[in-house]
């Protein structure tokens, strides 16, 4: 007979584990977290010291009938959504410097260029590279890995375990959100796209009246050497406009941690 004093550590042990999903499920889907160069045993600790006191706050408590039933799978599938959709919001912040990353390469010419990506471990361009690592410094520079971890254990108090499903209006905000991503994807690419798209006019308009010459010994060229230039000169720009997609990305999991 194990005596009073002593807590039932298999539903310890329990309890701990359905506080791991949520942060787990967050840490599988958001940026840095994610990264395919992160250890899993790194992220299953993090996951466990952030679960952990936040089961505590919250006071959670395992369904009567126990986990392997329906009520414990839906708390289990529950914990998993909630957790993936804060996470994947963030993922879009770094998925819109990609994809202006990739719109430049293709205005340069340089969509052949590819290299792996460390932290998704799938190939983008050079451009996509760069604006990528742009991103996630400045994730971190913003403290986001912080605020992360900050914004799921809030989600404790508005979405108890039991009851973490999103609300209907949460995951329209979400769909609308990724919508915008894609908007702003190209309006980071905007100040280097729109002149090299006008670089690529101005060598049509010299292929046209001088017909002779080699567009392909001029034209790539010229348009490498201004890309070059431009981002040097409009990165600042870019980096403000991905660090205020960055903060929009926050907010909207601020909102689904909410359950608003």
């Amino acid at each position: 007979m194990v005596p009073a004093e002593i807590p039932n550590v298999e539903a310890m042990l329990q309890l701990w584990m359905l506080g791991m999903i949520r942060p787990g499920a967050a840490f599988i889907a958001a940026p840095v977290f994610g990264a395919a160069n992160v250890p899993v045993q790194l992220r299953l600790v993090i996951a466990l010291a952030v679960g952990v006191p936040a089961v505590a706050a919250s006071g959670m408590t395992l369904p009567p009938e126990g986990i392997v039933s329906v009520p414990g799978f839906l708390m289990i599938v529950g914990e998993v959504v909630i957790g993936l959709a804060i996470g994947f919001v963030l993922q879009m912040g770094l998925a819109a410097a990609l994809l202006a990353g990739e719109t430049i390469s293709n205005t340069m010419g340089l969509g052949f260029a590819s290299m792996v990506d460390p932290l998704s471990g799938t190939s983008s361009s050079v451009v996509g590279q760069f604006l990528s690592m742009l991103a996630t410094a400045l994730f971190l520079a913003a403290d986001g890995h912080l605020l992360l971890i900050r914004i799921i254990v809030d989600s404790y108090n508005a979405l108890p375990p039991g009851n973490a499903f999103p609300s209907f209006s949460a995951i329209g905000g979400l769909l609308r959100f990724a919508s915008l991503m894609f908007a702003a994807g190209l309006t980071i690419a905007l100040p280097v796209g729109f002149v090299l798209v006008l670089v690529q006019m101005i060598m049509g308009v010299i292929g046209r009246s001088a017909p002779a010459m080699n567009l392909f010994a001029v034209g790539l060229p010229a348009t490498l050497l201004a890309g070059v230039v431009l981002l040097g000169v409009a990165t600042p720009a870019m980096a403000e406009a991905i660090a205020r997609f960055l903060s929009d990305a926050l907010d909207m999991a601020r909102v689904l941690a909410a359950g608003r």
